[in-house]
């Protein structure tokens, strides 16, 4: 008797095109219309998100621990060539549906503000320091500051307000609670009480807010507006030209433009929700056009700055250049902009720290209310053993040095900063956090605090 011949129905074949789908797109290729040549993949053009180029490399090691399997795994899921459009998909769904954004620690508030959480929390005291730590790194400054003005070098602290606390009305009200005191509070009344230079525009948004014609923060950025930086960066010059005695390039401006679209900065959050579609801008947002005093006489104040990332936005207006006298800005006491070397990313533990102080006239450490819990990320108190203490500085300097160049090899490596972000996933931890452990560990020396 003959066999019976199986038939397929288009239900059939449909079921087995599903099945395959994902590796057929895996392994798709498109062509490029400039150089003719096959390539496997449309690299995603998502803010963000870190991708490595290089092919995990197989090696025994890695095979028996599971980092080969886990990076072949993360790199195959990074060159999908379908992994931008289904990533924006994906967030634009959360995004109309849950009301959520795709980004770490951020959330949306009411009027569709986006906040990062965080800020919220400092807002309402929630991410309070123990008194007596702020003390301590306030004494030290203090000592940092003293020891300073012998040589001619004024130390400048400056509080700058988050968007938690300039945008509370629009907060979602789970979040929303009576308090009776901020990191701000604490770090503005013991500098007063130690003598402490300091700045605090945390209270002149406070007071700017009901009287400023245009938003001081806007809806889609994280930090402060155009012109809210335009206001904070006159204010600042002002204060260093009071307290250093000397007179600096200034900014002005005479028209400004008003527009609905964020220019700037100021959709810098709405760029990493990777949308597949953004919502409409309906804020009516100011752009001063500023020009910088052009008198050479009085670009000679140099003025160093430690800051986060809310000073990005004056290095961008050309801050550093026109009214600093070319003074550096240091990204969390980490990266130098701009370079001193050009072509190579330098960071702060490859200078030497004495020398480049003690070029400049101005040291301002500016940090955000989000950001007092680690304001200075270290520079007080190392600044403050190195006038005080050389001998054991200079010691600690020596054996952290091996573990900041693997930390800097990480950073600039896609495929180990990929790796150490995955660990900060898992633990739970900051990413620098992650980024020293996995150091430590290339060094051969455990996890060196």
């Amino acid at each position: 008797m003959a066999a019976k011949q199986k038939t397929y129905s288009l239900l059939h074949v449909f079921i087995l095109l599903a099945i395959s789908m994902p590796a057929l797109l895996a392994w798709l290729k498109f062509v490029n219309r400039e150089s003719k040549e096959d390539v496997t993949y449309n690299k995603p053009n998502l803010v963000g998100l870190v991708i490595s180029d290089d092919k995990p490399k197989f090696t025994l090691k890695e095979w028996l621990s599971g980092d080969y399997q886990k990076l072949s795994d993360d790199y195959d899921n990074d060159h999908w060539s379908l992994k931008e459009l289904m990533v924006r998909l994906n967030n634009q769904f959360y995004y109309k549906a849950f009301n959520q954004i795709r980004v770490n620690n951020f959330v949306i508030g009411k009027q569709d503000y986006v906040f990062s959480e965080g800020y919220i929390f400092s807002a309402y005291g929630d991410d309070l320091m123990k008194e007596e730590k702020v003390k301590e790194l306030l004494r030290k400054a203090k000592v940092v500051q003293d020891t300073l003005k012998k040589k001619g070098i004024d130390l400048l602290l400056v509080y700058a307000p988050g968007k938690g606390m300039g945008c509370r009305e629009f907060v979602e009200d789970k979040y929303v609670h009576p308090y009776t005191q901020t990191n701000h509070d604490l770090f503005a009344s013991n500098s007063q009480q130690l003598g402490v230079q300091y700045l605090d525009l945390y209270a002149y948004f406070e007071k700017l807010k009901p009287v400023s014609p245009y938003p001081l923060f806007p809806k889609f950025g994280h930090h402060w507006s155009y012109y809210g930086e335009c206001l904070a960066v006159d204010t600042i010059i002002k204060h260093i030209e009071n307290i250093h005695h000397c007179d600096m390039p200034g900014i002005r401006w005479q028209t400004i433009d008003v527009v609905d679209t964020a220019r700037s900065r100021d959709a810098d959050v709405l760029k990493s929700m990777n949308l597949y579609a953004n919502p409409e801008q309906n804020m009516k947002l100011a752009y001063p056009n500023i020009e910088f005093e052009s008198d050479s006489g009085k670009s000679n104040t140099r003025v160093l700055t430690v800051s986060d990332s809310y000073w990005y936005g004056p290095v961008y207006m050309g801050i550093g250049a026109n009214c600093f006298a070319g003074g550096q800005f240091w990204y969390y006491y980490n990266k130098v902009i701009p370079s001193p070397i050009q072509g190579q990313k330098v960071e702060v533990w490859e200078l030497d720290l004495k020398k480049e102080v003690e070029s400049n006239q101005v040291i301002m450490l500016l940090y955000s209310d989000g950001n007092l819990s680690g304001f200075g990320n270290n520079f007080i108190p190392d600044v403050y053993e190195m006038y005080t203490s050389p001998q054991t500085y200079y010691a600690r300097y020596a054996r952290n040095k091996q573990i900041q160049s693997y930390a800097k090899q990480i950073r600039e490596t896609p495929l180990l900063l990929k790796k150490s972000t995955s660990l900060s996933d898992e633990r739970n931890i900051t990413l620098d956090s992650a980024i020293r452990y996995d150091a430590a560990k290339m060094a051969g020396l455990g996890n060196v605090k």
